[in-house]
């Protein structure tokens, strides 16, 4: 799936509370079975052959990462993180080299799949410009306005963005300053890019690669990981 041996960097945003989830806690330091969520998302991508390091993007309060497993791995780096996602994954990038392709990921998405992140890495490699994993809208959508239904929006050519997003260093790094600079909401790392009018791929990737946001989507991580365990060992 992947042209070449060359590697890549993955940089986690990690500096969230995750109010939602009515945790004591940070969400991605709740547990997985014998991992935390910030663990499984990044074993992930170290154990991926295409991802030589991962960069971890903590809240400068953070006092749990110190006590995880792979907090003395050599391929992890931490980096203190900001108020908002965007100004997090600013802080990642400039540790990165400018000439180099950065997949950024939320740390609260475990379920990512090796298939997925080389999917990923072949079309950027292909195209030579940055992509997103995403999946097809497949429910009714619906506008509202005053707490009852406007209208029914057409659900064809829409998509739920995921991540990993890929992007070169040096470009995600300016259009991000540059849009926030001019005011614009960065939701995501292919917000910036689209705003700079850049081509931003996407690439079909799973739907169970979901963001642990809710106290139920912990249990449905944990399910979602099971079955894609229970198929490796099958395959």
């Amino acid at each position: 799936m992947i042209s070449s041996i060359k590697q890549y960097t993955a940089l986690l945003p990690a500096a969230g509370i995750g109010s939602r989830m009515q945790a004591s806690i940070p969400k991605q330091y709740l547990s997985l079975g014998e991992k935390t969520i910030l663990e499984t998302t990044a074993a992930a991508f170290l154990s991926h052959p295409a991802i030589a390091k991962v960069i971890v993007v903590l809240h400068p309060n953070d006092r749990w990462f110190k006590d995880l497993s792979i907090a003395s791995s050599p391929r992890i780096q931490t980096v203190e993180g900001g108020d908002e996602r965007a100004d997090s994954v600013l802080a990642g990038l400039q540790t990165i080299n400018d000439d180099e392709w950065v997949l950024v990921h939320d740390a609260a998405r475990p379920c990512i799949t090796h298939q997925d992140i080389s999917l990923l890495i072949a079309s950027c490699e292909q195209h030579q410009h940055g992509g997103i994993l995403a999946s097809p809208v497949r429910d009714t959508m619906k506008r509202s306005a005053d707490g009852k239904v406007e209208h029914t929006v057409s659900r064809e050519q829409l998509w739920h963005a995921l991540t990993p997003q890929m992007f070169l260093v040096q470009s995600l790094k300016q259009n991000i300053s540059n849009a926030m600079a001019a005011g614009e909401k960065i939701t995501d790392e292919a917000s910036a890019m689209e705003w700079a009018e850049q081509p931003v791929s996407i690439i079909e990737g799973r739907s169970d690669n979901i963001k642990v946001t809710c106290p139920e989507d912990l249990a449905l991580a944990k399910w979602y990981l099971s079955q894609q365990q229970q198929k490796e060992v099958v395959g």
